[in-house]
């Protein structure tokens, strides 16, 4: 019998602890969507927070652009780490260092990184429009122009976890048994087969997790955004999450909150048939 209990009993300290900081405040946040409210007193208002939430475009575009934001740098990060966790896991003699080099980003703060870039793609004393000056080319305001603005932080977000991603399919491409690529080479394989029927198919538990992190680590991103552009020029690069904020430090509570359980239940309907599908596919 005491072999029964005491696992419960050994669980129900965490189980508490999950409710009380978990559980209670996602169940307060969907009840405050539905009201006006202070830290005074509060209002029940119905559906309208999540009404104007959809209705108004500087709230809706924050929807869009997170789904866009979550996607390509979730793509870029799965592609891109793919192709340098293999060519990083080679016998080159330099290869330690240029893991070392590649995963650095990661270690920097992301409001270093916005700081950094923010000076970086500076429209005129930057670096990047400085050096496309010398080869007599005009580069555009990348944090400044409505079409340039989210591109240009997407591409910061790609440059700063592609290291991690790559870490992953590092581990993921170590573990596959080398007698896999020695088969294949005695049987008249060049490095291409060895790539494209080995090292993908069998890294694919590395890929799946590699797509999970990106694609939540996107949907919630906001330092990173709130630092290069602060959701400008205009809403071009507003996030879902920094519509959220804007409206938490405005006074708009009610709203904000709306606005946490939109993403609450985006990342919800997104991730978890995701992590459905991709692992379904793994164990067929």
């Amino acid at each position: 019998m005491t072999k029964k209990v005491y696992p419960y009993w050994f669980l129900l300290p965490i189980g508490i602890l999950f409710i009380v900081i978990f559980v209670v405040p996602t169940l307060m946040s969907f009840f405050f969507s539905f009201t006006w409210w202070n830290l005074t007193e509060w209002r029940f208002i119905g559906f309208d927070n999540f009404i104007r939430f959809f209705t108004e475009r500087r709230l809706s575009v924050g929807i869009t652009n997170t789904m866009i934001y979550a996607v390509f740098t979730s793509g870029f990060k799965v592609v891109l780490g793919l192709l340098l966790g293999a060519f990083l896991c080679t016998k080159l003699k330099t290869v330690s260092f240029l893991r070392s080099m590649l995963f650095f980003p990661t270690l920097l703060s992301t409001m270093a990184v916005g700081i950094s870039f923010f000076s970086i793609m500076h429209p005129t004393r930057g670096i990047i429009n400085e050096t496309l000056a010398m080869i007599g080319i005009s580069g555009p305001d990348w944090l400044g122009n409505a079409d340039w603005a989210l591109w240009s932080v997407i591409f910061v977000d790609v440059w700063r976890g592609v290291g991690l991603a790559t870490i992953i399919y590092i581990a993921g491409i170590m573990s596959i048994d080398e007698q896999c690529y020695e088969a294949l080479l005695v049987d008249g394989g060049n490095w291409w087969h060895k790539f494209w029927y080995i090292t993908v198919p069998l890294s694919r538990p590395a890929r799946n997790s590699v797509i999970i992190l990106s694609f939540i680590g996107g949907l919630r991103t906001f330092d990173l955004v709130w630092v290069m552009t602060g959701g400008g020029p205009g809403f071009a690069s507003e996030l879902l999450t920094s519509i959220v904020f804007r409206n938490f430090a405005s006074g708009f509570h009610g709203l904000a909150t709306a606005g946490n359980v939109i993403l609450f239940v985006l990342v919800s309907i997104l991730v978890f048939p995701l992590f459905w599908w991709i692992n379904r596919k793994e164990n067929t």
